[in-house]
């Protein structure tokens, strides 16, 4: 009976035996584990001599060889980047600073453990240390076309990138980084986000001079800020406004092609690396004429009321004046955004020897059709319904 008990008693240490030994590998913490932790120490070699190890067809459930952070994942460009990267085979890390719900998208685009959100916060480096300690590959979409009371746009647009190439350059063995901009970022540009984003490519390609830098122009898509926007306000209020009289010239892209342009330049044998790409569409419009193929696609009658810029401005200055001056948040502009307002007074297209989409070996989509179909659900009565669904109908067609 003893000896029963004795043999019971070694096998009931075994697990904890086991368990301690386990944390003597992984110890275990209350705590966020910080950068300078063992198990998130990399262990990638210096950069240009970390050969990929890749498996399979270079489908979802291959492995591509990149570990990708991307931060700003969970926004409208990064739905697209991380399914681009999942359906290859790559591994997505997806920091994240907002609810558990805000990634969940995201994990049905890859295989099984390879979509891995990490909470972080972006003012604490460690926390960035540690959402990029096994990455091979860092990807910065991170951006906002409007001030808040947290962050304003030179400390998101500049000081976070600035902050994430110093960082990049320090861990090693970060092989690509990939800096998204705007289309018409300058240091000249009348409006503050893209005079911050061009200080942010500046601070990027000083800390490091191989970064790819991507300048997309106004991305159309699903999830747009500009289409439906439109549309919504169109619908609700019977008219649109147009800033100015509507003659700025843009040059619309649709987001999926631009979310194949970074894949392609991490695709590529480094001949992107170091060099600005300006991503616009095969198309120039004018807002009013943009503004014309929304009203098209949803079959509404187009109704516009001209603001000039001086009126525009000054409807939309209260908010970016009082934004840090009430003790609550304000709402996010929809129609009348300052900056975006400054941003329409000069045109915005490629320049004439940028480098684009052909260098890229992508041939971009026209809007008018599918990338605008989307706009289909703002149709009054149903997708073939519309307020001017009688000057689609022939008059043969009736008995």
């Amino acid at each position: 009976m003893q000896a029963i008990s004795r043999r019971l008693g070694h096998q009931s240490l075994k697990p904890a035996a086991s368990l301690s030994s386990f944390k003597s590998i992984y110890p275990l913490s209350d705590h966020h584990y910080g950068a300078d932790h063992p198990r998130h120490a990399s262990s990638l070699a210096a950069k240009g001599v970390c050969h990929l190890i890749r498996k399979g067809t270079g489908g979802r459930s291959s492995v591509s060889g990149i570990v990708a952070t991307v931060f700003g994942a969970t926004g409208f460009l990064g739905r697209y980047v991380v399914q681009q990267l999942a359906k290859m085979g790559s591994q997505v890390l997806v920091p994240f600073r907002g609810s558990e719900d805000s990634h969940r998208h995201l994990k049905l685009m890859g295989d099984l453990g390879q979509i891995v959100p990490m909470k972080y916060n972006p003012r604490d480096e460690n926390s960035i240390k540690a959402v990029m300690a096994k990455a091979n590959v860092v990807i910065n979409l991170i951006g906002r076309d409007h001030e808040t009371r947290n962050y304003s746009f030179e400390e998101l647009n500049h000081g976070m990138t600035e902050q994430l190439a110093m960082i990049s350059k320090e861990h090693g063995g970060i092989m690509r980084f990939i800096q998204v901009s705007c289309l018409g970022a300058s240091a000249s540009s009348p409006s503050r986000m893209l005079r911050a984003k061009a200080a942010g490519e500046e601070a990027v390609l000083r800390e490091m001079p191989e970064a790819t830098v991507m300048k997309p122009a106004v991305m159309i898509g699903t999830e747009d800020r500009i289409l439906n926007r439109w549309a919504h306000f169109a619908k609700k209020y019977s008219f649109l406004p147009l800033i100015g009289d509507g003659s700025t010239k843009i040059q619309p892209v649709y987001v999926v092609d631009v979310a194949a342009a970074i894949i392609a330049a991490l695709k590529d044998d480094g001949s992107s690396m170091g060099k600005v790409y300006e991503l616009g569409g095969p198309e120039i419009f004018t807002v009013h004429e943009l503004a014309d193929l929304m009203h098209d696609v949803i079959r509404e009658w187009p109704r516009y009321v001209k603001v000039p810029f001086p009126i525009a401005k000054a409807l939309a200055t209260p908010r970016a004046v009082l934004i840090n001056k009430v003790p609550f948040p304000l709402p996010a502009p929809k129609i009348f955004n300052l900056d975006e307002i400054n941003a329409l007074t000069i045109d915005s297209v490629v320049s004439e020897n940028a480098l684009t989409f052909n260098d890229l070996g992508i041939v971009p989509h026209k809007l008018k059709g599918y990338p605008i179909e989307f706009l289909i659900s703002y149709r009054k009565g149903g997708p073939q319904f519309g307020s001017t669904i009688s000057e689609r109908v022939s008059p043969d067609s009736f008995p």
